[in-house]
């Protein structure tokens, strides 16, 4: 029965107030069923000209149908927070980080925040100076590439527990809202597996003090791999510290290849840099460098990085996931900033073979 008072109203149709009994508790959620992704919606919430007419119309048709409203407004002012979001590496004068680096503050962009970048150059002490400056910043959120066993644990534990941090590329135990990287130990049991089979077993070139915990775990995946096919493992340590790796590589690489210390002529190195200066070494001593016929010696690194298919020749190597890896860390931050606090979690990705003329 129609009562005057309902007169000339326009009765609701059943599906959509049934979509509005459908309680939509945060952004993801709205983005899943509206099917515009969550770095459109947060872009939208934080300025709607920014997005196109056409998406901005299909966002606010999906606010009207699922009647959801995010509380992000009281969110940042309960917090203080601003839309800064701060992107800390260890050494960005390594491609490696300048390329995740440049990756992450395009997603910080797409997605609404405005980020700023800090390098530790190596340094623990700047390494805290940086996070003391960011926490005066009051940031949304952090994505921090610790320098690993340099820093000072404390201070960074102390700075996530004041700001939502995610970590990525090297972890400390426990510390963050989440830790995303690469999972190092098959990158050196994919080369290992690789050289393996198509030539002699590689021996295992590193620093004696590496500058970050991944050197250790992919010279542990090397040691299982080498167990596993039955190969006697030699790992050759050299000489130094820090981040001057194509030094490092060059200058170990010449005095090792000098005392004939390698008991095979395959070189599997703990990374790309390391590598480079290594081939830099083998040219030096007239040694060819291939698996072609009348090569003297193979020569494979790990990372894939930017300047490792410009070596001579082409250096062989296993891949970071880039893309993964940088995604992933952002997603965890922005759901946690949006959304409230997620549970800790650690997401590692695999790396990709890629075939070079270097081994």
């Amino acid at each position: 029965m129609t009562t005057r008072k309902d007169a000339g109203k326009t009765p609701e149709r059943p599906w959509k107030a049934a979509m509005k009994e459908t309680k939509i508790r945060n952004m993801e959620e709205f983005a899943a069923v509206s099917g515009i992704s969550r770095p459109t919606i947060s872009k939208y919430f934080n300025d709607p000209a920014s997005v196109r007419a056409s998406t901005r119309e299909r966002i606010e048709r999906a606010l009207e149908t699922y009647d959801y409203r995010p509380n992000i407004f009281a969110m940042n002012q309960n917090r203080k927070l601003t839309k800064n979001v701060g992107v800390v590496v260890p050494y960005l004068a390594d491609p490696f980080f300048a390329e995740i680096a440049r990756n992450l503050e395009n997603r910080c962009i797409t997605a609404g925040y405005r980020p700023t970048l800090f390098s530790a150059h190596g340094e623990p002490a700047l390494e805290v100076e940086i996070l003391d400056t960011l926490r005066s910043m009051k940031p949304a959120g952090v994505l921090l590439a610790p320098l690993g066993r340099a820093s000072d644990v404390g201070a960074v534990e102390k700075f996530c527990a004041d700001v939502p941090t995610v970590l990525f590329d090297s972890s400390l135990p426990d510390l963050g809202l989440a830790f995303v990287g690469s999972d190092n130990p098959q990158f050196a049991r994919l080369a290992v597996e690789y050289l393996c089979r198509t030539g002699e077993p590689p021996c295992f070139f590193e620093m004696k003090t590496p500058a970050n915990p991944n050197a250790n775990r992919r010279r542990q995946g090397y040691l299982a791999a080498m167990e596993s096919l039955g190969h006697e493992p030699f790992v050759f340590k050299a000489e130094g510290s820090g981040w001057d790796f194509e030094d490092i590589g060059y200058r170990e690489g010449l005095r090792a290849l000098s005392e004939n210390r390698f008991p095979t002529r395959t070189v599997l190195c703990s990374n790309d840099r390391l590598a480079i200066g290594f081939l830099v070494a083998c040219y030096e001593l007239g040694l060819r460098v291939g698996h072609a016929l009348g090569c003297d010696i193979r020569v494979a690194g790990q990372d894939d990085h930017p300047f490792a298919r410009f070596t001579c020749p082409p250096l062989t190597t296993v891949a970071q996931d880039y893309e993964s890896v940088s995604r992933a860390a952002a997603d965890i931050l922005f759901r946690s900033i949006e959304d409230g606090p997620v549970d800790r979690q650690t997401l590692l990705f695999e790396g990709k073979l890629v075939m070079r003329d270097s081994a």
